[in-house]
Formats: structure tokens, C-alpha cells, sequence
């Protein structure tokens, strides 16, 4: 019995020996639905041709897609603007790093109770993203087209509480970004990221009663950590995104609701 059960170990320990080894050549990319994975979808036959298999993990928060990457569990990610990176980095004490800016998605405000801004009434509650770097951007947009006054026209990490002017007495209702799709019946206006708007079934380009222009600075981002920016996968990627092919998948997909950034 002793002999046989050392047996049994012994090809169990030979086979765990044998086991074949991760595929050094994948690479594990977390993304938000759209339009992240979708243009990553499209680098996959790219990079085959290149030796590299790409692994997508599709995520519905802006904090997942980083950690995951600060703790090794996933390699890279493709979901956030710099703005929003540097932001992160600075709450947390972490070194993420962009390692290509791959594309613009023009932020905008939306609203099934008006269909024009002059519209928005006095008192009107308005929707916006509670994360500091999209909080901020909102803010600026809405400052940029009169409707309130910041203290600091220029600082992309305002809030509600560096608004100086606010002729319509606008109420403002911080929420996950994530979820701001879902308050469009109960506000008056959202603030709400082309990544959310597009999973919602909204056009920005049709939709949205106020959008940034083409010279918005916030780019998406393609991100890694310093220990493995320059792993040659990596690079293979970062190529890929922002090829001829991406470049004219982006403009023929999204027709103006997301911008190649390169």
C-alpha cells in the first residue's frame, strides 16, 4: 500500500513537472467594453502575425483595470485618458505609465429632458462623473460654454466646490461614471465618458448637446508599469494600436465619436 501510494505521488509529481508552462508570448490586456476591447479586438490578428497572443479582460470600473495591473495579475490596460492616469498614480503611490496614446473620446453632455442647452432650466440637477480627473473635465466643459465659472478656469481636477459663478443655480449629483448612463431619466443634464455613452446606445456626435473638440489633451492610453514597458510584447502592441489599420478601424467605426490620436 505504502509503495503504491509512493508511486502514485511520484507520477503525480512528474506530471506537475511536465505541465506545460504559460505561454510566455500572451499578453493579458484589461479594457472597458467600448470602445477599448472592440479596438484591441482588431490588434489581435495583428500581433499573431507578430508570435503574440492577445488576451482581452473586459472590466466595468476604472479602478479594477489598475490595480490588477499594480499587482501583476494582468499585464497591461487600455480604459483611461493621462489625466486620469496621473491622478491615479498620485492618490495611490503607484508608477503606472502610458506607453502610447492610442485615441480621443470627445466628453459630453447629454439629456432626454431638453434637446438644445439653452434649454437647461434654472435650478436643473446635472450628473457628473465623482473620480477627480473626469470630475474636473465635466466641470471645464461646461465652464467653457458659460454655463458656470470656475475659480480656476485652467485646473483639470476641479469640483462643485471651485465653482464661483453658477447663473442657473445648477445642482450638481457626483456619481461612478459607470453609472451615469442610468441617470438620464431622473436629470436634467449628464456628464457622461464616449466609453459609457457608446455602451448606452448614444451617439455622441448626434446626442450630446455639448462635446469637446478635436484638441481635447485628453488621449487614452495604452498602460503598463516601468518594469515591463519595454517588454518587446509590449512594444508589439503599442505598434499595433496605433497602425494604418486601428487608425482607419477608429474613423470608419466611430465616425467622429472616438478620434485616432496618432
Amino acid at each position: 500500500m505504502l509503495r503504491a501510494a509512493g508511486c502514485a505521488a511520484f507520477a503525480l509529481l512528474l506530471a506537475a513537472c511536465s505541465a506545460p508552462k504559460e505561454d510566455a508570448n500572451t499578453l493579458t490586456v484589461a479594457a472597458t467594453a467600448v470602445p477599448h476591447a472592440e479596438i484591441l479586438k482588431q490588434a489581435q490578428p495583428i500581433l499573431a502575425k507578430e508570435g503574440v497572443k492577445l488576451e482581452i479582460k473586459v472590466f466595468a470600473d476604472y479602478v479594477q483595470p489598475n490595480t490588477q495591473v499594480v499587482e501583476k495579475n494582468i499585464d497591461l490596460n487600455y480604459f483611461q485618458t493621462k489625466p486620469y492616469l496621473d491622478a491615479f498614480n498620485r492618490e495611490h503611490g503607484t508608477h503606472l505609465t502610458c506607453i502610447t496614446g492610442v485615441h480621443i473620446e470627445p466628453f459630453g453632455a447629454y439629456s432626454r429632458r431638453i434637446r438644445s442647452i439653452d434649454q437647461l432650466p434654472v435650478g436643473a440637477t446635472v450628473s457628473l462623473p465623482n473620480d477627480p480627473s473626469n470630475e474636473g473635465r465635466a466641470l471645464l466643459l461646461l465652464a467653457k460654454h458659460g454655463l458656470i465659472t470656475l475659480k480656476d478656469p485652467g485646473n483639470a481636477l476641479a469640483t462643485p466646490k471651485d465653482v464661483t459663478v453658477n447663473p442657473k443655480q445648477l445642482r450638481f449629483k457626483e456619481l461612478e461614471a459607470a453609472m451615469l448612463p442610468r441617470t438620464l431619466d431622473e436629470v436634467d443634464l449628464a456628464l457622461i465618458n464616449t466609453n459609457y455613452a457608446l455602451a448606452a446606445g448614444l451617439n455622441p456626435t448626434r446626442d450630446a448637446l455639448l462635446i469637446e473638440d478635436k484638441d481635447s489633451p485628453y488621449v487614452n492610453c495604452l498602460v503598463g508599469r516601468p518594469d515591463n514597458q519595454d517588454d518587446p510584447r509590449v512594444q508589439k502592441l503599442a505598434k499595433a494600436l496605433t497602425s494604418p489599420e486601428i487608425k482607419a478601424f477608429i474613423e470608419q467605426k466611430y465616425r467622429g465619436a472616438v478620434l485616432p490620436a496618432f
